[in-house]
């Protein structure tokens, strides 16, 4: 189970037999995904080979986490994925067997909260989407948990795009194969000011800031998919710092 039927320290106990899990069910997400797919991939030497990091994507279809997990070859990617996904028999299988975990979104789930932060301190490769739900129409307002996350954490925090995939199922109703593309951004580190508690002001400011590196990883070709973050004119880097 990787549900809140764990506590978090029985979930990270469990993480050498998903970890084990993950290196098979890997190489056949590879073979598999090939038949139906062709990735195009871009900048993953932004992604470490090892220790712990934070992957924060756009979001627009369920396949997202699966293809973005199929594109990063050297390392395996644990998702936080919302509680309803479970409801689908064969994601909830997916999430089961992978080691995935859910958050109980409109409400501060701390489960989720300190199984992501637990998860980067143990050298894991994380992977969330900061908006907490699918925006096909392009990225909305982010929640500020991503603020939260790293400043507990402190790892590196590398933005990933999915484009080219809305359209997957028609794609395999005439017998294409999707040609998604997958594009990693610049890794960069928040910058947390020296005061003893982060306003709502300044939580705010870092998360557009997060959010405006998504949007500018998203290629031109996409560009309606960069929402309410399209005018990449306003980006402001007052709280990044690039790694």
């Amino acid at each position: 189970m990787t549900a809140h039927t764990q506590t978090v320290s029985e979930f990270l106990a469990m993480q050498p037999v998903y970890e084990a899990r993950r290196k098979w069910l890997h190489r056949a997400l590879r073979v598999v995904g090939s038949m139906f797919a062709k990735v195009d991939v871009f900048g993953l030497e932004h992604v470490p080979a090892r220790g712990g990091a934070l992957l924060i994507m756009n979001h627009t279809n369920a396949l997202d986490p699966i293809i973005i997990t199929y594109a990063v070859t050297h390392r395996h990617v644990i998702t936080m994925a919302k509680a309803e996904t479970l409801h689908n028999p064969l994601f909830s299988l997916i999430i089961r067997l992978w080691g995935n975990f859910t958050v109980n979104r409109g409400e501060v789930d701390r489960f989720a909260l300190n199984s992501t932060i637990e998860l980067l301190k143990a050298q894991q490769l994380l992977m969330l989407a900061p908006e907490g739900t699918r925006n096909p129409q392009g990225l909305q307002e982010a929640k500020d948990g991503l603020v939260y996350i790293a400043h507990k954490a402190d790892v590196p925090i590398i933005p990933v795009a999915v484009t080219n995939a809305l359209d997957w199922k028609k794609q395999l109703s005439r017998l294409r194969r999707v040609r998604p593309r997958v594009d990693f951004g610049k890794p960069f580190k928040f910058v947390f000011p020296h005061t003893a508690r982060l306003s709502k002001e300044q939580r705010a400011q870092m998360t557009r800031e997060a959010m405006y590196q998504l949007a500018r990883t998203i290629p031109d070709t996409s560009a309606f998919l960069r929402g309410v973050y399209a005018d990449l004119q306003n980006a402001t880097t007052n709280y990044l710092a690039f790694v």
